[in-house]
């Protein structure tokens, strides 16, 4: 038999695990120093030009 499980409790359980989660990734983006987060920038910015260096042709171009 299956245990009983209060709706409004479970919903409410739900909630506070989504808002926790989001509170989560908001302190990964949010909580961060300037200087450690221009520094993540340029590295992001730096590996995608590297990235596009590397194509076979330019985007737009057809062969």
């Amino acid at each position: 038999m299956a245990d009983i499980v209060n709706l409004r409790m479970a919903r409410k359980a739900r909630a506070r695990k989504l808002k926790e989660a989001e509170a989560e990734a908001n302190r990964a983006r949010f909580g961060r120093p300037k200087a450690e987060r221009l520094k993540m920038e340029r590295e992001l910015e730096r590996a995608a030009r590297i990235h596009e260096g590397h194509r076979r042709e330019t985007p737009g171009e057809e062969a």
